[in-house]
């Protein structure tokens, strides 16, 4: 099975766990040992200011906090576009990750360009998400920049399977009940 860390994972139409309807996941790692990702298109009505006071020099304080996914909910989850590299714990790609638990916190609005804050965040046993993909529950494509710190999370699943192309922009216009059509 193809590793797919580093990805985007469109939940299917036909994946029902309403903890994923819609979802697209950032893939962070993914090794025999299982994988682990973040929700991109969750914003809550939470704000970081309400949530996680203490990231006030790192994120906008006004910013949504995203549900990252239903793995440890009340954990926080700090994603960046770092302009070095080096303060990453983990690189998922291009120069987008997660910073190490040394990084000063601080100054990591000026040693990244973007940011963003999850509670939670998805995860596979090991394996799970190699059974998963081979059922057909998830759409892998090709993270994005962009895609990652969209300004508009609640269409990102539809925008990427328009850019995909072929059968998966028919996707994208499907209505969540397809039996509204």
């Amino acid at each position: 099975m193809d590793r797919v860390a580093g990805q985007l994972l469109l939940a299917s139409p036909a994946l029902s766990d309403p903890n994923f309807m819609r979802t697209v996941v950032l893939v962070g790692v993914h090794n025999d040992e299982g994988a682990m990702g973040v929700v991109l298109n969750r914003p809550s009505e939470t704000t970081v200011a309400e949530a996680v006071p203490s990231l006030e020099s790192a994120v906008s304080l006004e910013e949504p906090i995203y549900v990252g996914g239903p793995v440890a909910p009340t954990s926080v989850v700090l994603l960046a576009e770092f302009l070095d590299p080096t303060p990453a714990a983990l690189l998922v790609t291009g120069r987008i990750g997660f910073p190490s638990s040394e990084t000063d916190i601080d100054g990591l609005a000026e040693a990244t360009a973007r940011r963003r804050v999850f509670a939670g965040y998805a995860g596979w046993s090991s394996g799970q998400l190699d059974d998963e993909l081979a059922r057909g529950d998830w759409i892998a494509h090709p993270a994005s920049p962009d895609d990652v710190f969209t300004d508009d999370p609640e269409d990102l699943w539809a925008t990427v399977l328009r850019r995909k192309g072929g059968s998966y922009a028919l996707l994208a216009r499907m209505p969540l009940d397809p039996g509204m059509n």
